[in-house]
Order: C-alpha cells, then sequence, then structure tokens
C-alpha cells in the first residue's frame, strides 16, 4: 500500500536558474496514465532503481503516463533570449531511487517538433526524437476542453489521441487522492539512459499544478505498444487521464551524467 503524502511535503520555492537554464510555459498539458504488469519492463533500469507500484483489485501494477503538450515561449531563464513554439510528447514510468529513497521517473524519451532538439540530442545525448506533432484543440469559456486531439507522426513515437474533459479523479491504489496526485504530477527529477548507454539524470521546478480530470475517446501510442507495456487494445482503458490548459516549467540545464 501507498504511504500518504501531502503536497505540503514537496512543494518549495523555486530554485535560483542560472547558466543555460530554461524556463517555459506547458500549454494543453495532458497526463495519460496506463497500469501495466511490472514484469514488462523487468532489467531495463540499472539496480539502483525499483518501480513505484501501486496494487490494484489485488494486482501490483507500475504507472506510465504519456505526457503530451506544446511548449510555448521556450527560453532562457536568466538571459535575453528567443521564444521558441513547439509539440513535445514525453514518456516516462515511475520509480524510487532507492539510494536517496526519492520518487521521480524513469524517462523514455520524447518526441519533438523542432531542430532545436538536435542540440542535446547530439550534445548530451538526450534520447529526443523528430515528430511531426499537431495538436487541434477546442477549449471552454473556462477553460475545460470539448475537444482536445494530438497527432505525432514520427517513427520512434508515433501518437495520437483524443480527450475531452469531464468526469472525476479516481485513482484506484492510493490512500486518497491528494497522495495520487503528489505521485502522478509532483516528480521532479527523471533518469535515464543516455544514447551513448551512460545513466543520466535531469531536474525540473514547478508549482502545484491544477489537473483536472478528462475522458479518453481514443489513443494510439505506437511506442507503448513496441515495447510491450501497454497494447494498442489497452490502451483505450487508461488508469487516469489529467489534464491544465497551461502551465510553467523551469528547466536545470545541462543534465548531468552519473558516472558508475
Amino acid at each position: 500500500m501507498q504511504q500518504p503524502l501531502k503536497f505540503s511535503e514537496f512543494l518549495h520555492d523555486r530554485p535560483a536558474p542560472s547558466g543555460i537554464d530554461v524556463h517555459c510555459k506547458l500549454q494543453h498539458f495532458a497526463i495519460i496514465t496506463y497500469a501495466f504488469d511490472p514484469s514488462r519492463f523487468s532489467g531495463v533500469m540499472p539496480d539502483r532503481f525499483r518501480l513505484d507500484t501501486v496494487h490494484i483489485n489485488g494486482s501490483e501494477k507500475a504507472l506510465i503516463s504519456v505526457v503530451p503538450f506544446v511548449d510555448v515561449d521556450f527560453t532562457s531563464a536568466v538571459f535575453p533570449f528567443p521564444k521558441f513554439r513547439m509539440g513535445q510528447t514525453n514518456y516516462r514510468i515511475y520509480i524510487v531511487d532507492t539510494l536517496t529513497g526519492e520518487r521521480c521517473v524513469w524517462f523514455i524519451g520524447t518526441t519533438l517538433d523542432s531542430w532545436t532538439r538536435i542540440l542535446p540530442h547530439r550534445f548530451w545525448k538526450l534520447p529526443w526524437y523528430p515528430g511531426h506533432v499537431r495538436f487541434e484543440c477546442q477549449q471552454r469559456e473556462d477553460g475545460s476542453y470539448a475537444k482536445y486531439s494530438m497527432k505525432t507522426v514520427a517513427t520512434w513515437g508515433p501518437a495520437s489521441v483524443e480527450l475531452t474533459s469531464g468526469g472525476e479523479i479516481l485513482l484506484p491504489g492510493f490512500p486518497d487522492i491528494e497522495t495520487g496526485l503528489v505521485f502522478l504530477t509532483h516528480p521532479l527529477r527523471g533518469y535515464y539512459h543516455r544514447l551513448d548507454g551512460e545513466l543520466g539524470t535531469y531536474r525540473v521546478w514547478h508549482k502545484q499544478l491544477e489537473v483536472a480530470p478528462a475522458h479518453l475517446k481514443h489513443a494510439e501510442f505506437g511506442l507503448l505498444d513496441r515495447l510491450g507495456l501497454v497494447t494498442l487494445q489497452e490502451q483505450q482503458h487508461p488508469y487516469s487521464v489529467l489534464i491544465e490548459p497551461i502551465n510553467e516549467f523551469t528547466i536545470y540545464l545541462p543534465p548531468k551524467v552519473i558516472r558508475k
């Protein structure tokens, strides 16, 4: 059983940015989460990490989220710099760092609709891949979504998803809704395998996300199916869908390499 978590234990002031740190607004931000059998991800991460699982209907499940959004005003957090706009989709699995006890995510990778992905891909060996991303969204006066559609044409992470706002937040396997929201929306550190095989890590900062529930109408995430984590049929039945019209993130760069 997951232990209760409170946002008050995890929220803190933004660490002062410096150097090449980035500030951005994330528009049409969605977190589409699936519960899957942990054995499907066995042997992928270093022994230092373990999947942060929940128990649902008597079965142990790991959780993976697909996070599509539009980067708006992506720019330096420190210096005057041009602003970029680009569609993006992140893929992440919830884990625990057994060395520190920190809850974080295992970052599988991202698709990014911008030439700027070439720089971190080449110089920091980040698993960032190209994709042609298009959003079609219709929002009501209160900010909720009458229509939310995202399609990514890509080799590594082809994707399409259709959502509408509504419903209620149900997060089975957690003692209460706040615990589940801390778990799903507030990991501030990620780990990943770099393209050269080394272990990398990054960190971000954001305020408490003001997410609302949404309904999934249809989803096709080719990466999840190809990796054997969540089949196309299973993708039509998400664990949860959360959405927020816009928020702000600070990304601390460069990402670090953890030497073994």
